[in-house]
């Protein structure tokens, strides 16, 4: 390896450490945030919380991976052009792919290892995550009972209080207990509301003594005969002054933290068991639909008709409604019989529409899954295609802009994941494209920064954009034939010339657009000037050769004159389409409406841009005349937008006369 590339590597390695572990422990704080309404007052030893954040940690570097590789090459590559490194590289021939070589072969192996351990760690974590979680929520509280919401405090219990005290919590106020005879039953046995209660326990013990104050029970009555039951509850109300309840909750820390669950979910497989589970899915999926199918060719009797129906021969029958062939009475009952059935069907396919919508989520999400493992590896060096370019053209390392950009990026690519994914469940969107869809997005955008980057160009070069519409729209003009010729000694107009002074020729030969005389009157000029002993470099340097107020005027006026014929062309091109897609989506042609509507947005927002263009190029020229932004200006460009000819045709005029006033 030589020094460069050890140097480049070394570098990039310490700044993409850095920057994973920075994000890795932001993620975690934030699952932790997450997840702490199943982990707080839960009395865990610290093994299991090790275990826990060990278990969440895999699945956030689907996340952390991806930003790392962005951040971390724009930081880089931006400090590397920041502080003139790589114009000292390319000035001893090394490009920036050879700048890239390294890093790319180590930005390889690391999307390799990162599609392993997408395939076998993460499921892994995932399933011992999921096991965790469930073992974690079987525990009780340590602080049981919180304030203004029911707490159930062991299997039969639940109870609420309207606000707690004393140094320990251990003082009650407005105690509403709910209680039921076992685990199993789901009606409420009792109600104990008491005005006061004080916890006598430690609340860390398995058994929680509560003493209640000024209580009164309300306990419900089984009636034996079941025909004599009456629609009002009956029950048996006590008072007291003070009654005491015990909880036993040694029974909710029996939890072995060790014991894993048979269910198995999508996030807990590796690409052969999805693939094998997929096919499953698959199969199912169309079995039910056959099923479904079959049901309801059965339940219309179809099959049946020919054996309830003894057709006659050669008759005709002449009516449009057959119903007419039935009496009143077997008319009523027939449509009566469509009814119902039609009824019952239609709420067997609602009822198995919810099925099987729940089923083609979960072979979406499958499908997701399995695409998700080789996207996450393709992204991370699509992504550092994206970066290293970027930063190289952005020349900004460090902190602070590169971070701005990359966040920009990688929300943009994770969004465009989010939302695709999210439209792919109820298939909207193809599940396949839709997780490869931000890596669609961000190869083109890889692809351009990347060949910016190497033919040293701007970011973004909106003329470079517009050129292919630029050679359809402007013919190329043919430049002018330069006029070298000279006034004739003898003429009278040479004599003329002969009898000014040095400072009246040299203001004609600078000038010459303010003089009616032809070009060949100024290159006599410049002549005569030559034979008194001024050179032509001389006079190039001291500024007298030409004026380059009028020099750059007139590339302002051409450059004026492009853009406005531009802006003209795609105002049209833009306003048409707009104004025929709104009237066809009013008039019910919805898709084709917002088709022309969406190119015509696309070419009115190329008008803008040519059009500020021109206004650019407008400011330029009448800064040279001395002209300053008028309120009156202002208003003038905002008018040009919705009556751009108009502008054009005014503005050119006066800058044609503004050529004139120029020195």
């Amino acid at each position: 390896m030589k020094i460069l590339d050890k140097y480049i590597l070394t570098t990039y390695l310490k700044t993409f450490f850095s920057v994973f572990i920075i994000l890795m422990l932001i993620f975690i704080l934030q699952s932790v945030w997450l997840y702490i309404r199943e982990l707080a007052g839960k009395d865990l030893e610290i093994d299991i919380i090790l275990r826990f954040l060990i278990n969440v940690t895999p699945r956030l570097v689907v996340l952390v991976l991806p930003l790392t590789i962005l951040l971390s090459s724009i930081m880089v590559f931006g400090k590397f052009a920041e502080n003139y490194e790589f114009a000292a590289m390319k000035s001893t021939g090394i490009s920036l792919q050879r700048a890239m070589k390294t890093l790319s072969v180590f930005i390889l192996g690391l999307s390799i290892v990162t599609f392993f351990f997408a395939n076998n760690v993460i499921p892994a974590a995932e399933f011992n995550f999921y096991n965790l979680r469930r073992n974690i929520a079987q525990l009780k509280p340590s602080a049981v009972i919180a304030e203004g919401q029911f707490n159930q405090i062991g299997p039969t219990v639940n109870i609420k209080v309207e606000e707690k005290s004393g140094d320990r919590g251990q003082f009650l106020k407005n105690v509403i207990i709910h209680q039921k005879e076992n685990e199993k039953d789901k009606k409420i046995s009792s109600v104990t509301i008491a005005k006061t209660g004080e916890l006598v326990s430690s609340i860390n013990s398995n058994v929680i003594k509560l003493v209640l104050f000024d209580a009164n029970t309300y306990k419900n009555v089984e009636q034996a005969n079941l025909a004599k039951k009456s629609v009002r509850q009956e029950f048996i109300k006590s008072n007291s002054k003070a009654q005491t309840l015990f909880v036993d909750l040694s029974g909710l820390n029996d939890v072995d933290f060790k014991k894993e669950s048979s269910v198995k979910k999508y996030s807990m497989f590796g690409v052969k068991a999805l693939d094998s589970v997929i096919d499953t899915l698959r199969v199912v999926k169309r079995t039910d639909f056959e099923r479904l199918s079959k049901n309801l060719f059965d339940r219309s009797r179809v099959s049946a008709l020919n054996t309830n129906i003894n057709p006659k021969k050669d008759t005709l029958y002449k009516e449009n409604d057959f119903l007419k062939i039935f009496e009143p009475q077997q008319r009523v009952q027939l449509l009566n019989l469509a009814i119902n059935s039609s009824k019952s069907t239609i709420q067997i396919i609602e009822n198995n529409k919810r099925t099987f919508l729940n089923k083609e989520r979960n072979l979406n999400k499958t499908i997701i899954s399995y695409y998700e493992k080789y996207a996450l590896a393709i992204m991370c060096v699509i992504l550092f295609f994206v970066g290293a370019p970027l930063g190289a053209l952005i020349k900004k390392g460090g902190i602070g802009l590169p971070i701005v950009i990359a966040v920009l990026i990688f929300l943009t690519y994770h969004f465009i994941g989010i939302f695709a994914k999210n439209s792919a469940e109820d298939s909207s969107v193809n599940p396949i494209f839709a997780t490869w869809l931000p890596t669609l997005v961000m190869l083109p955008l890889g692809i351009y920064f990347t060949s910016r980057a190497t033919k040293d160009r701007s970011l973004i070069d909106i003329d470079e954009l517009l050129s292919p519409l630029k050679k359809l729209v402007i013919k190329e003009a043919i430049p002018p034939i330069k006029d070298n010729s000279i006034l004739e000694e003898t003429s009278e107009s040479y004599l003329n010339l002969n009898t000014y002074d040095d400072k009246k020729l040299i203001d004609i030969v600078k000038n010459f657009h303010l003089y009616p005389q032809a070009e060949n009157y100024r290159n006599t000029a410049l002549k005569i000037l030559n034979l008194r002993g001024y050179r032509e470099q001389e006079l190039k340097f001291s500024g007298n050769l030409t004026n380059e107020n009028y020099t750059n005027a007139l590339r302002y006026k051409s450059s004026y004159e492009e853009n406005s014929k531009m802006s003209i062309f795609l105002y049209f091109v833009g306003i048409t389409p707009s104004i025929l897609g709104a009237i066809l989506k009013n008039n019910g042609f919805s898709v084709l409406g917002k088709t022309l509507l969406g190119i015509g947005i696309f070419f009115m927002i190329l008008f803008l841009i040519t059009y500020f263009k021109s206004v650019k190029n407008q400011f330029n020229f009448n800064k040279l005349k001395g002209k300053k932004l008028l309120p009156i200006t202002i208003i003038s460009i905002i008018l040009g937008i919705p009556f751009y000819f108009i502008h054009y045709i005014y503005h050119k005029n006066r800058m044609n006369k503004g050529l004139k006033l120029i020195k």
